[in-house]
């Protein structure tokens, strides 16, 4: 390719260097593609200069060649009438715009290559903005949706810290909970000494009773 090519080539090269350092993608994306969008204007320009002078070259191509044809045949009405001077004059004439036609026909085929190398970098530029352009929108979203996370997490971030913690409060509670059960464990434990629910205990605290009474009676008889 032409240094048209190579320079594209730099400029994308420098594109992905740049995106990759880049703190806002899309500002630098927007740049390329006015950039891009300023060179399809020139290569579209460029594009209609080259078909321009193509087609008056191939006029002049045309032209050369039927004159040439024409001074032919009039070298030989020429030589019919044995006018040899003036077929002299016709032919060289002929071969002038012979001349002129192979001249015009190489101008012609280096503006032909021009002219599809032109539309081939049209074409690649074209197809470039439109990949760039979709990442674009791309990178776009994709921004839109950070900025959109950032600015929730501004306004909700802390949210969920700025919550009361109920984990001291369940502590609590159960603490709570705690003392209650070990106070209705000890009053049950008093009801089924008071009640004798134990055989044992029952048969001790009888013992104690009727002993107290034997004592009494004595203190009783001695008064």
């Amino acid at each position: 390719m032409n240094m048209f090519k190579r320079i594209r080539d730099i400029t994308v090269a420098t594109l992905n260097e740049k995106l990759e350092q880049s703190q806002d993608p899309v500002k630098l994306i927007d740049q390329f593609l006015l950039d891009t969008r300023r060179e399809i204007a020139e290569a579209e320009q460029l594009h209609h200069n080259i078909s321009q002078h193509t087609r008056q070259l191939q006029h002049h191509v045309e032209k050369a060649s039927a004159m040439r044809e024409k001074r032919e045949e009039q070298a030989m009405l020429a030589l019919k009438a044995e006018e040899e001077e003036l077929a002299r004059m016709a032919l060289q004439e002929k071969v002038m715009y012979e001349e002129k036609e192979t001249q015009y026909n190489e101008l012609l085929d280096k503006n032909r290559e021009a002219l599809n190398e032109i539309e081939y970098q049209l074409n690649t530029l074209k197809s470039e903005y439109q990949i760039v352009y979709s990442k674009r929108e791309y990178y776009h979203a994709r921004m839109e949706t950070l900025r959109l996370q950032q600015q929730m997490n501004r306004r909700f971030g802390n949210g969920m810290n700025n919550m009361p913690s109920f984990n001291r409060l369940d502590d609590r509670i159960s603490d709570w909970e705690l003392e209650a059960k070990a106070m209705r464990d000890i009053r049950q434990g008093e009801d089924s000494y008071t009640t004798g629910s134990d055989p044992a205990k029952t048969i001790a605290l009888d013992a104690e009773l009727e002993r107290l009474r034997r004592k009494l009676d004595q203190q009783r008889r001695e008064g």
